[in-house]
């Protein structure tokens, strides 16, 4: 038999009697197991999650499910097609033996499997004080069981709502309050909302938007504490100026951590920024030797990017954890020279404040940005940010017609201030500095993060939603 009749053979023998895991229910498993049969692999397949239901969907947390239209409960993802797998849900992997190849479970099982896929995503992060965080009234939001009680508690309704940060899902949050007619203050570290995830320009605009919705907004300042009554149910917020908030809800918007824990001593290059894989999800170890058996995908994957001088992204954006677990999902049952890379250009999405807010690109990556279309007046434009003279991302708000048109000029290192589309330009197109944060300046850090080799580098992430 040929070399490649033998390679071929053990391709065919692996797809039929192969031991698949997948640690991570969400939609990155669920469209990676999808894949995996799409692909023709008919072997085991194991899915295990920590929470007890299926895959749902996380974008309506924010928006519908918050507003009453949706109840929680009803958001579960379609199927694309059947899966045929051992679902091990309610039950968290509790740490990864290379050697013997197998998962652990919090119960003591152990999963073997012969190829593995971590998209174990990210939780949301719990305000610090656990006393506090504790108190009745006090919320986060990333799980249906989050958006749930925080619905429910909205519509009671409270007399006033504290959001703490001001990030794309703290502003939801917001948008939603402010349409539900509910007093709503906003604490932000940073100078304005949005700011470490579109600049301190467009946070200005974002902010001046909040306050025109009536959204009482407090930027530089911290919550130095919660305060609860006799009965245990939060009272009020005393800020780091001195100053107190009475309120009977407060939502902790303090972005997200990503679920590593278990990975702990399993000599993969796993930290705070996500684990680390290559373009094509193969993980790396902690010496940055490719490995040939476990595969990353999701908002827990970190892998250079072309477009980006090949530093490490971590893309918490629903098109990455689709199309970043089909490639993985694709590569776990194929060889060289047929792995398929994984080249996403982010993207990301917010409805707020009666606004589509979308993006393009890495706008932290940049460190200009230039008015390209639009009234920012009428709240109707599209801007572009750049870096030495190139174009690397693009934000619109209400505009996103034109966000294909930014795109390819991405994808093509385009010039950055970039050719005018023909029509619909603001009177002054001068390129103005995008006011990102300083590297350890206090502000919710921004989903899809630029995260180079140095955790101490500035973060770039974008949280339009829970997912």
């Amino acid at each position: 038999m040929t070399v490649p009749a033998t390679v071929a053979e053990l391709v065919r023998k692996f797809r039929a009697n192969g031991r698949i895991v997948i640690v991570g229910a969400s939609l990155a498993g669920l469209r990676a197991a999808e894949a995996l049969r799409q692909e023709g692999f008919t072997g085991s397949l194991t899915i295990i999650g920590d929470e007890p239901y299926e895959p749902y969907d996380r974008p309506p947390l924010s928006k519908q499910v918050l507003k009453g239209w949706v109840p929680a409960d009803h958001t579960k993802l379609p199927r694309l097609r059947e899966v045929n797998a051992q679902w091990r849900l309610g039950v968290t992997a509790t740490g990864l033996d290379r050697i013997a190849k197998q998962v652990r479970l919090a119960d003591g099982e152990q999963i073997p499997y012969d190829r593995l896929l971590i998209a174990t995503g990210t939780r949301a992060r719990q305000w610090p004080n656990p006393e506090e965080a504790a108190l009745d009234g006090v919320y986060s939001l990333r799980s249906r069981d989050d958006a749930a009680q925080l619905q429910e508690a909205l519509a009671t309704p409270p007399s006033r709502v504290v959001v703490i940060g001001a990030g794309f899902i703290g502003s939801e949050v917001t948008s939603v309050c402010r349409e539900l007619d509910l007093p709503v203050t906003v604490v932000e570290r940073g100078s304005a909302p949005l700011v470490g995830a579109l600049g301190g320009v467009i946070g200005e605009i974002a902010a001046e938007i909040q306050r025109d919705h009536g959204v009482d907004l407090r930027c530089g300042l911290g919550v130095s504490s919660l305060e609860g009554d006799a009965g245990g149910h939060v009272r009020r917020a005393h800020l780091s100026d001195g100053t107190t908030i009475d309120a009977d809800v407060v939502v902790a918007s303090l972005g997200s951590i990503r679920n590593v824990e278990w990975l702990e001593g399993a000599g993969l290059a796993s930290g705070f920024w996500g684990v680390g894989c290559d373009a094509g999800g193969r993980a790396f170890d902690i010496n940055g030797v490719v490995t040939d058996s476990i595969y990353v995908a999701g908002d827990v994957a970190r892998a250079p990017h072309v477009l980006y001088e090949y530093q490490f992204l971590a893309m918490e954006h629903w098109d990455n954890a689709v199309l970043g677990a089909e490639a993985a999902a694709h590569n776990m049952v194929n060889l060289e020279p047929h792995y398929r890379p994984h080249l996403l250009l982010p993207g990301f999405w917010s409805g707020q404040f009666g606004l589509n807010i979308k993006s393009v690109g890495v706008p932290p990556f940049g460190d200009e940005i230039v008015f390209t279309q639009g009234s920012v007046k009428e709240r109707h434009f599209a801007a572009a940010y750049g870096r030495r003279g190139r174009i690397v991302a693009a934000v619109t708000f209400d505009h996103g017609k034109w966000l294909e048109y930014y795109g390819k000029l991405i994808e093509q290192s385009g010039p950055f201030p970039p050719p005018p589309p023909g029509w619909d330009q603001p009177p002054d197109m001068k390129p103005v500095p995008a006011e990102f944060p300083q590297p350890g300046v206090p502000t919710a850090l921004p989903d899809v993060v630029l995260t180079g080799h140095d955790p101490g580098e500035r973060g770039a992430e974008f949280r339009p939603r829970p997912r």
